[in-house]
């Protein structure tokens, strides 16, 4: 098998992380952004306490973290065979893919189709019409639009299951307004519109949560992949739950006794349950959000926020005095223009170069910054990704724990698990020490497109022994999967 040689997937050791000599007042400013251990302990205390409620029938109601049942109560074995499609949808474009399982890998073919804007914000009948007709046309091309292929819809919204294949829609995001499917079951309506066409014949299997798809691409690899996490835009996760403690679980068991349980886990803190290590910058960050009060805990780690809490630590430090000569450029005083990708990139910069921190203060109209001020920004990127990862840390900690599993991968994907050089060697580190002196192991390791990898797995396994149609054989595919596997780690308590 191939092993990923990049850095993003081979990340330096986290002792080889730099010590930057940032200005001594800026770093005695930051000291309640690092996360002590008695912090690390109160959070995982209350994260399993959130989860508990979570599952329980009488006490789910007014959780924050839902731990909603996703009725997948099967990983891959490896033995999956056949062609599947998949369908991702969460946001202006979405994928068609059609992936064919032998042999403990697959080949993939995929086509990207952007949606109209007036489609995303018209009547919802119009928006399945148009998805079933581009599911039409690459079937089609593909020669399988008559072959009743299963399919595994990820539907990127909020959602209410009810069933494997039942998702009632909660509330749009996204930039999508479209009318009559609030309240309605997503399967339900691509169903009929596939039936309106009449020219196409798709078994829709199961609908999918992006974090699931993570844990099936990770777990078609490796048999112990329990958790699954996005960490890129926003963050959630899920993990394997035993049936009986899913009490909102109420189907039959169909030999696993397991179910895998849908944290939604970004909400963790709206209660205050993590006002203990939130600063005034997360305060001001969840003020000046479309959802202020909600995602708590996303706001603390995801890449839709990250950026922003360094700017305004820049904005502040600046406006004392203490940073780039007390003046700011009027790019650097606007919200949102520090980006998160800024983070990685100045992280990136080996200690004493200040190639992309120059480059990025240069063109955010900056020009005058000192190398002093480069390493007060680095210092500054440093502190709030490697709390984001210390969380990140505390949150596998307490799912390895709780499910009390002697080895355990983690399947992550998202954009700032990928592209930050430190945050995969920050999390092995702080989860080694945070199981000890448990005798449990954690491998992490990246996600190969859990969205569509994932969502055919879950389809393959919805059918397989069932009496569901059989998924077919042969035709064309393009475009070889399943080969690299990168970000991987192991951790021992």
């Amino acid at each position: 098998m191939a092993t990923c040689k990049s850095v993003v997937c081979n990340p330096p050791s986290l002792r080889s992380i730099e010590v930057i000599p940032a200005r001594k007042e800026l770093i005695e400013k930051c000291t309640e952004l690092i996360i002590t251990q008695d912090q690390m302990q109160t959070y995982m205390k209350s994260f399993l306490d959130n989860i508990e409620r979570g599952l329980k029938m009488d006490t789910h109601p007014t959780s924050i973290v839902k731990c909603f049942p996703t009725y997948v109560q099967n990983l891959p074995d490896g033995s999956e065979t056949g062609k599947y499609l998949a369908l991702d949808l969460g946001g202006s474009n979405f994928r068609v893919l059609l992936v064919e399982l032998a042999n403990k890998s697959y080949t993939m073919d995929q086509k990207i189709y952007s949606i109209p804007q007036e489609t995303m914000t018209g009547p919802g009948e119009e928006l399945f019409d148009f998805i079933a007709t581009c599911l039409s046309e690459y079937t089609t091309e593909k020669g399988v639009n008559n072959d009743n292929l299963p399919l595994g819809f990820t539907f990127s919204f909020p959602l209410e299951q009810k069933g494997l294949k039942v998702g009632i829609l909660e509330r749009w995001t996204k930039g999508f307004s479209c009318d009559g499917v609030i309240g309605n079951d997503v399967v339900q309506l691509l169903e009929e519109a596939i039936a309106r066409r009449g020219d196409v014949t798709i078994n829709v299997a199961a609908v999918v949560n992006d974090t699931t798809g993570t844990l099936m691409a990770c777990a078609f690899k490796d048999p112990n992949c329990k958790i699954g996490l996005i960490v890129g835009t926003g963050t959630n996760g899920c993990y394997v739950e035993k049936q009986s403690n899913a009490e909102l679980f109420d189907e039959p068991d169909e030999g696993s006794g397991v179910v895998i349980i849908n944290l939604e886990s970004g909400a963790f803190g709206d209660d205050g349950a993590l006002d203990f290590c939130r600063t005034q910058y997360d305060i001001d960050v969840d003020a000046n959000s479309i959802n202020p009060g909600k995602q708590l805990h996303e706001k603390m780690i995801s890449g839709m926020y990250l950026g922003e809490l360094v700017r305004l630590a820049a904005v502040r430090f600046t406006n004392e005095g203490i940073m780039f000569g007390g003046t700011l450029s009027d790019d650097f005083n606007t919200p949102d223009k520090f980006e998160t990708k800024f983070v990685s990139e100045i992280e990136s910069d080996p200690p004493g170069n200040f190639t992309k921190v120059k480059e990025i203060c240069d063109s955010l109209g900056m020009t005058d910054a000192t190398e002093q001020d480069y390493n007060d920004l680095k210092y500054l990127c440093q502190c709030f990704s490697r709390r984001a990862a210390v969380l990140v840390s505390c949150l596998i900690t307490t799912l390895i724990r709780k499910m009390q599993s002697p080895q355990t991968t983690v399947g992550i994907d998202g954009t700032l698990y990928k592209n930050h050089p430190h945050f995969h060697d920050i999390i092995m580190q702080q989860v080694s020490e945070l199981l000890q002196p448990d005798p449990y192991t954690c491998k992490v390791m990246l996600s190969e497109d859990g969205s569509g990898i994932g969502a055919a797995l879950i389809a393959a396994l919805a059918v397989k022994g069932g009496d569901a149609p059989d998924a077919g054989e042969g035709g064309e595919e393009g475009g070889e999967g399943g080969g690299e596997e990168g970000g991987e780690g192991e951790a021992e308590g």
